[in-house]
């Protein structure tokens, strides 16, 4: 499959514009050869499903024209992050017949979906401790409709759909072969943040350990600037793109160290989707088994915690439910029109913050500690936001660059059109570097 090719085009299809990369092989090192990006068809996608493969795919052949794609396999990331379930669970530790049979009751016990058809896998994660009586398997579940979109769009485009991914573990990939020299060992935090939703996943070293969606995407900043300046949001839109600037003086105060979650209760982890499969006779598996996990997985495990939905850390705290009250620091722009930006977006910005630090300290809570922070997606090039966030988080945050030490060498696309949406390529670059990974 997918990592027996020398090439492959890593796409990613969002709610609001669909990228790709190309990658071949050049020797051992990934050289990029084509980049391309394109709106996502008006209706065709949201946070959950595609609704319109026809249109889909007709965007996705257009845009692999124009930027000079030309390898037809493709690794794919699921779209609507609400459309698959990964989790890793904890189970006694058994002989693979008997894991067989306890998965299916996993499976039957965790589908969150109400299809009736599932694809569903899971596979044995490597033990840390073998002589433990405990086991750790990571378990994927998603609708069949789901994974027939996809294929579906990519059959529309003109290519085969060799592999589907999810997000976080095409991040891994990204993190691991743009940044290893940087972070190496150390935890850091990703933070992707989309047109209707960010992920945030935690990651030590190359291992994901915490995976999380939040419904806070670059869409609410561009309604809080159209509200205020009441303009259309197309207008909103480009004032965001070309103006907004978060002020130097601006920033939250840092909560305070606490347990967020409790300590008494267990934790859950989950784990970013893994494309397994013991039945090669399936028409389609997005699950192959000769694909092993691009990034090892890993996390907490927890009973009722559930990463896709919003969550109340300070449920028992002393405010009742409440996060601590955040002080907003005074603004002092030499630019009456920067400041007066600053605070039509500041209640978004407070709302976004705050989930990434719940998300911080719900993994501090449980013994671990984050070395850096580091951004992407659409929604990260708001500039001022990655400073901002170091003032407002304690934690050093920083532009996330997909490209870095990869080779570029691109027929049909401007080293300039790379440099500026450098950081939206995060997951296609993922996908696309899929065949590296054993």
């Amino acid at each position: 499959m997918a990592k027996k090719l020398s090439s492959v085009l890593g796409v990613d299809i969002g709610s609001h514009q669909i990228k790709i990369c190309e990658i071949r092989t050049q020797g051992r090192e990934p050289i990029v050869t084509a980049l391309g990006m394109i709106d996502t068809p008006e209706g065709a996608v949201d946070h959950m499903a595609i609704y319109n493969p026809e249109a889909v795919g007709a965007a996705l052949k257009q845009v692999i024209s124009q930027c000079g794609a030309t390898v037809g396999q493709a690794v794919v990331t699921i779209a609507g992050q609400g459309a698959v379930l990964v989790r890793t669970v904890e189970v006694p530790r058994m002989n693979p017949t008997e894991l067989k049979d306890h998965m299916q009751w996993e499976v039957n016990r965790n589908v969150p979906f109400a299809e009736s058809t599932i694809v569903s896998d899971f596979k044995p994660l490597k033990d840390e401790d073998p002589n433990s009586a405990q086991m750790d398997v990571v378990m994927a579940i998603s609708p069949q409709s789901a994974i027939d979109s996809v294929i579906e769009c990519m059959k529309k485009a003109g290519r085969q759909t060799v592999a589907i991914d999810v997000e976080p573990l095409s991040m891994a990939r990204s993190l691991q072969t743009s940044y290893d020299d940087l972070l190496g060992d150390k935890t850091v935090c990703m933070v992707d943040i989309g047109h209707k939703t960010t992920s945030i996943n935690i990651y030590r070293g190359e291992k994901l350990i915490m995976p999380r969606q939040v419904p806070i995407g670059g869409e609410m900043f561009t309604g809080a600037l159209a509200d205020a300046y009441t303009m259309p949001l197309d207008e909103a839109e480009a004032m965001k793109r070309e103006r907004l600037d978060i002020p130097e003086s601006a920033g939250l105060a840092q909560s305070p160290t606490l347990d967020p979650f409790g300590m008494a209760d267990p934790t859950q982890g989950f784990s970013a989707y893994n494309p397994f499969s013991d039945d090669p006779s399936a028409a389609f598996n997005p699950f192959p088994a000769d694909v092993a996990p691009a990034a090892p997985t890993g996390g907490y495990a927890a009973e009722d915690f559930d990463p896709m939905a919003p969550v109340d850390p300070y449920a028992a705290s002393e405010t009742g439910g409440q996060p601590p009250v955040a002080e907003t620091a005074p603004v002092v722009a030499e630019n009456p029109e920067a400041a007066r930006m600053y605070q039509a977006i500041a209640p978004v910005l407070e709302e976004f913050v705050g989930e990434v630090r719940r998300s911080i300290e719900y993994y501090r809570s449980r013994g671990g500690n984050v070395d850096a922070v580091e951004i992407c997606g659409g929604g990260a090039k708001i500039r001022g936001l990655a400073p901002f966030l170091t003032r407002s988080l304690g934690v050093t945050c920083d532009a996330y660059d997909p490209l870095r030490r990869l080779n570029l060498n691109m027929r049909k696309v401007a080293p300039a059109f790379a440099d500026e949406h450098r950081q939206e390529f995060a997951v296609a670059v993922g996908n696309g570097l899929h065949i590296f990974f054993e």
